[in-house]
């Protein structure tokens, strides 16, 4: 009686673990929970049959565990045929599995077979290469199966040929792949559970499995652990297309995870006894257990020198400033790292590369759509598959890996590998899966060898690269953070050393002032009573103490209200500039009325959240020093314009004066810091540390921009927002 064809489309829906047939070779029996019979093979002569070869094991089967693979329960005689018997629990029912037994081979056994030749062998070969090679001579040796082939699955699950072991006559396929449609997912899961599979001829006619009981549906039997299961249609034309008549097929799994297996082929029909296809699992499991043990050395090798070599890396940071941007001052150790050939740090908008990267515009914009991602760590070995654009620059950077720092900020360090391009022999056209007729689904008929070459991929990143990639963004992240506490302790420190200096200088200047006006008041004196009996040269000499006096009492209350400044809390209010620069640049047109000064105030000034008398006193100075340093100008020009950008609103000053050296703007806003000589232009040199402060507490930033000759422009910027500013900045750039 045959079993009905499945009518499929997809080959993936196809219920292979429950066929409700089995293959011809063997018998088989179905008991419930209570052991009784439930359904039988329609090879039996009759139920009566069934249930007297079942009487035969009845005893044995109470030792049975659910979910355990089958139990072999020794040899019994059914009408004069010795049969070998199987035994397996699965969802409450009991399937017991006959099989006609083999001669005895004693010591010949194929397990004693195997301890002999392949063990001893199994533990000096010491590469996965040597391992699959020595696994197919053995597996051929022990079957006669005409071809053995052993490969693994691949991350997209092709199989990859690793060894052969053929006779003549049959078709090469070492080095070869076998598309992942070839084994459909349920098939995989298949063979993780159950770890051989014999197939003696693939013209068989299945044998349907027949109810004892009312109402029991073969289909429902799950035979996923059942050596006689029928197998697919599909797969039995797939075999004669490759002209297999017989085949066997061992798993090779690690962990829960499905390596590889070992595939055994036969232009014949061919039977293999229980104890032969023992050995065979024994031998797989034998060798799944040596290729995770050279595999996990491998990787733990890897990750020892992998974590070595971030060791220093992490070590060469700590010893400079901790900046990210140092990485790429150990290229070599960086590159190394990761297996990369170059590699890139982006800090938001900034980029330093070493090695061979795309352009720095390039790295940002992979950079940013690698953060959007919003992913610790980032891998791919075929970038242009996932971001289009990286098509520009597959041919430096196919693959790429990723650790992003900070969750907040655009930090990330990049890894690049080049394009590799392979070239892929497959036992046939991949492209060409499968056919649908009628309803029913055919293999593919073709297994000659078919190359494709294989573009815009890199060498795959390890799991282990993975990993050190991870480590090291775990070590940058604690170095950041480490140097942030030193620097909060540092800032800490300085802002009470800050504000001692401020009483200091608050003091000193306040005490100062007293002396100074009595050593300008006894000049005075000394001049007006005893000025007709002193020489001439006296008298310069008490001008010169009076001028330094009064100077100095210049200095000293300058000087005082610096330190005023950063004493007295903020009070903010809107304040319009236009209003505050029209007031500024009349009083100075008034003191400077020989002077014609050509002012410039731009249109649209915006309105500030500021103390109005600081930002009235930081205005002032600025344009103080815009008609101080123009005084040499035939035409004077000064103009105010409106600044708004990422930080926030403010003005600029900009002048057509005596202007200054740009490498000297560092200086420009420290206390008592000249560019120019007094004789040349008066001042104390606290007029833009003024203007510095007073920008700071607010929060804002301060630039300035010059040449000599050439004019000067001076300008800040202000955030919107209340209280004293934490984290003053100063900008050598004009914004």
């Amino acid at each position: 009686m045959n079993a009905p064809l499945p009518d499929l489309v997809l080959c993936a829906e196809e219920p292979i673990r429950v066929p409700g047939a089995i293959q011809p070779h063997g018998w088989m029996v179905v008991l419930d929970g209570e052991g009784s019979l439930v359904g039988y093979s329609a090879n039996w002569r009759d139920a009566q049959q069934a249930q007297q070869a079942l009487a035969l094991v009845r005893e044995a089967l109470g030792g049975l565990d659910d979910g355990e693979a089958p139990a072999p329960l020794g040899v019994v005689e059914v009408d004069g045929r010795a049969l070998d018997v199987l035994a397996h629990r699965r969802g409450g029912l009991t399937v017991v599995e006959f099989e006609p037994r083999s001669p005895q081979t004693g010591t010949q056994a194929p397990i004693y077979s195997l301890a002999r030749h392949f063990l001893p062998q199994l533990q000096r070969a010491d590469t996965v290469g040597k391992l699959a090679q020595l696994a197919a001579d053995e597996i051929k040796r022990l079957t006669g199966f005409g071809r053995t082939l052993v490969y693994r699955f691949d991350e997209e699950g092709h199989g990859e040929v690793l060894a052969e072991a053929i006779e003549p006559g049959y078709d090469s396929y070492l080095g070869h792949r076998f598309p992942a449609a070839d084994i459909p997912p349920q098939a995989r899961d298949l063979y993780r559970l159950n770890q051989i599979r014999l197939i003696p001829d693939a013209h068989y006619t299945a044998v349907p499995l027949l109810g004892a009981a009312p109402g029991w549906d073969s289909r429902t039997l799950d035979m996923s652990f059942a050596t006689l299961r029928s197998v697919s249609p599909v797969h039995l034309e797939y075999m004669r297309n490759m002209r297999t008549l017989a085949s066997m097929s061992v798993s090779i799994v690690l962990g829960d995870r499905l390596w590889g297996l070992i595939s055994c082929h036969d232009h014949q029909p061919r039977h293999l006894s229980f104890q032969t296809r023992a050995a065979c699992e024994h031998l797989g499991r034998l060798l799944s257990l040596q290729i995770a043990s050279q595999e996990d050395n491998a990787d733990v090798a890897a990750r020892l020198e992998l974590r070595h070599l971030t060791l220093q890396l992490v070590a060469h940071l700590a010893d400079s400033d901790a900046t990210l941007q140092r990485l790429v001052g150990e290229p070599a150790l960086l590159l190394r790292m990761a297996g990369a050939s170059g590699a890139a740090v982006v800090l938001n908008d900034q980029c330093w590369t070493t090695g061979e990267t795309p352009e720095p515009a390039q790295v940002a914009a992979l950079a940013q759509w690698i953060n959007a991602k919003g992913a610790e760590t980032w891998s791919t070995d075929r970038l242009p598959e996932v971001y289009p654009p990286g098509l520009d620059f597959v041919a430096r950077a196919a693959g790429v890996l990723a650790i992003s720092i900070s969750q907040v900020h655009q930090h990330l360090v990049l890894w690049f590998r080049p394009e590799l391009v392979r070239t892929i022999r497959w036992a046939g056209d991949p492209r060409k899966e499968v056919q649908v007729t009628a309803g029913r689904i055919h293999p593919r008929q073709s297994f000659e060898s078919w190359q494709e070459q294989v573009r815009g991929r890199s060498e795959a990143w390890s799991p282990a690269e993975v990993s050190a990639a991870g480590e090291l963004r775990h070590a940058l992240i604690g170095i950041v953070l480490r140097r942030a506490e030193e620097m909060n302790e540092v800032a800490t420190e300085l802002g009470r050393v800050n504000k001692e200096l401020e009483a200091f200088s608050y003091t000193v200047s306040h005490d100062l002032r007293a002396p100074m006006r009595h050593i300008a008041g006894y000049v005075d004196l000394v001049q007006d009573m005893e000025g007709k009996q002193l020489s001439e040269r006296a008298m310069r000499y008490l001008s010169h103490v009076k001028e330094a006096a009064a100077y100095a009492g210049h200095l000293v209350d300058a000087l005082l209200d610096f330190s005023r400044m950063g004493r007295a809390a903020l009070k903010r209010s809107q304040v319009d500039t236009r209003a505050l620069v029209d007031e500024l640049v009349a009083e100075y047109s008034r003191q400077e009325a020989g002077r014609v000064i050509a002012w410039e105030v731009d249109p649209g000034l915006p309105v500030l959240t500021a103390d109005p008398f600081l930002l009235q006193v930081a205005l002032r100075n600025l344009l103080s020093n815009a008609v101080k340093y123009t005084r040499t100008r035939k035409s004077p020009q000064v103009r105010i314009r409106a600044i708004r950008n990422a930080d926030g609103e403010g003005l600029e000053v900009a002048d057509n004066g005596v202007g200054f050296q740009q490498k000297y703007v560092g200086k420009l806003f420290g206390v008592f810091q000249r560019l120019h000589q007094a004789e040349e232009f008066e001042g104390t040199g606290i007029g833009l540390a003024s203007v510095r402060r007073i920008v700071e507490r607010h929060g804002g930033t301060v630039w300035a921009h010059g040449e000599p000759d050439q004019g000067a422009v001076f300008g800040f910027s202000l955030p919107g927002g209340k209280g004293d500013a934490q984290a003053p900045r100063l900008s050598r750039k004009r914004t």
